[in-house]
């Protein structure tokens, strides 16, 4: 016979993290610190096990681990349920899911998977396309996935309506169309044929009937063309006959009022043409970055991103030679480099949060060695070397023009920096373009 004394032994090790005896790490999370202890997280988390072993303790023999983008209330949820098995689902289960993600709680992630699909379905649906925009690229989180793929199919309404839908990512709306158009039950035990010219009038059926609850969302009257014959006429047997002749109609006198409700364009947030901010990265790839800045768990959008990015130097409008970088850099904080490698779409950058500096001396960043993280260059150096950030990324130039030779580097040997940046171990490489942009809090 086995005897079980679990809530016994819950209650001791919550008491030992209450208490903080023996501690030997530290957690440092948005504006509080915790205490705990290596072992218990080693056993518990994967995500602890792997960042243990990468930090060197201080002369205490303390390690310290900065986790600032997550809330001190989740946080203390989250190591409560470490030490002792418990939870508090008081708190924003949503998020909570997230922040045990990322510490690789996988029972916790499917306790919570579980409680959002069965307790808070309501809230699920409201939120539908934060939700699906948040999970789409994640590995984890089959259950939700299989949750949002089945609202999709049943309430398409709910995306389309949603005024936040068009935020979904480009793959994650193709995704639900396909889920939505392949959701009847006698598509699951066939196939269309690949050769539209060997379609039958019962594929025609098939494909109309599996298409039904998307074809009305359809902004057929504000296609052009060449749209409508590459993309429509092809299909125009699942089509009414009235709605086909009324494209047609329209394709030839723009100016006739139809019969039919015609559904409006979609609505443009640039109601006027602007010149874009960068020739280098777009306004989502700001959004990204602003997210990694502010160490958040869910990615701005574009809509919503806190920062502007207030161009300061631009090469193919500036100049290349690497003095040019420290005259114009110089005083500047908070600042974000990219660059555009020659050859191919690779874009790579660094994120400064002090000022660059024509008078040398080192600052401090966020990377494995903080004594290496950004380098403000001696002036005798100023002329061949840029930015530096880290001991492996860098630009430099011999010949003082970045584009003329292959002196710019970024290795990713693993050892500096957080997670990999680059696929190539090596490769020096020359630029087609650079840009320098200081990152401004927006006003509210």
């Amino acid at each position: 016979m086995e005897l079980k004394f679990f809530d016994k032994l819950s209650q001791n090790f919550i008491e030992l993290l209450d208490d903080g005896d023996d501690y030997n790490v530290i957690i440092e999370v948005e504006n509080k610190t915790f205490t705990a202890h290596s072992n218990v997280l080693k056993c518990r988390s994967p995500f602890f096990r792997r960042e243990l072993k990468t930090i060197a303790p201080n002369k205490n023999n303390i390690k310290t681990i900065i986790k600032s983008s997550i809330s001190a209330q989740i946080f203390n949820v989250i190591l409560k349920y470490i030490y002792g098995g418990i939870i508090n689902l008081k708190n924003d289960g949503f998020i909570l899911m997230l922040v045990a993600n990322e510490f690789e709680l996988e029972e916790l992630i499917n306790k919570l998977e579980t409680h959002l699909i069965f307790a808070r379905a309501s809230w699920l649906k409201g939120n539908f396309s934060l939700v699906y925009r948040t999970i789409f690229d994640r590995q984890n989180f089959k259950k939700l996935k299989n949750f949002c793929n089945d609202i999709a199919a049943k309430y398409p309404k709910l995306i389309f309506d949603d005024s936040d839908f068009t935020s979904l990512q480009e793959s994650a709306l193709k995704s639900k169309f396909g889920i939505m158009s392949s959701s009847g039950e006698f598509l699951k035990n066939s196939t269309l044929p690949t050769n539209l010219e060997e379609w039958t009038k019962e594929n025609f059926l098939t494909l109309k009937t599996s298409l039904q609850q998307c074809l009305s969302y359809i902004r057929y009257f504000h296609l052009s063309a060449d749209e409508v014959l590459d993309s429509i006429k092809p299909y125009k047997k699942i089509l009414d006959k009235q709605l086909w002749e009324d494209i047609i109609q329209h394709l030839l006198s723009p100016k006739r009022l139809l019969k039919p409700i015609i559904l409006p364009a979609r609505s443009l947030l640039v109601t006027e043409p602007k010149e874009h901010f960068s020739t280098i990265i777009s306004e989502d790839h700001a959004a990204e970055i602003s997210t990694w800045i502010d160490r958040k768990i869910i990615n701005y959008l574009t809509t919503n991103n806190p920062y502007k990015f207030e161009l300061i130097l631009r090469g193919t409008r500036d100049g290349f030679t690497p003095q040019k970088f420290w005259d114009n850099g110089h005083g500047h904080a908070g600042t974000v480099v990219v660059m555009k490698v020659k050859g191919n779409d690779e874009i790579l950058g660094g994120y400064n949060p002090l000022a660059w500096s024509k008078n040398g001396n080192s600052i401090l960043s966020r990377v494995k060695n903080p004594q290496w993280a950004i380098i403000n260059r001696c002036k005798g150096s100023q002329k061949y070397y840029g930015p530096q950030f880290g001991i492996d990324f860098q630009m430099h130039s011999p010949s003082s023009d970045f584009i003329l030779d292959n002196q710019c580097y970024c290795r990713n040997f693993g050892a500096f920096y957080e997670k990999s940046i680059r696929t190539s171990l090596s490769g020096c490489f020359s630029i087609t373009n650079y840009e320098v942009f200081k990152v401004i809090k927006k006003t509210t």
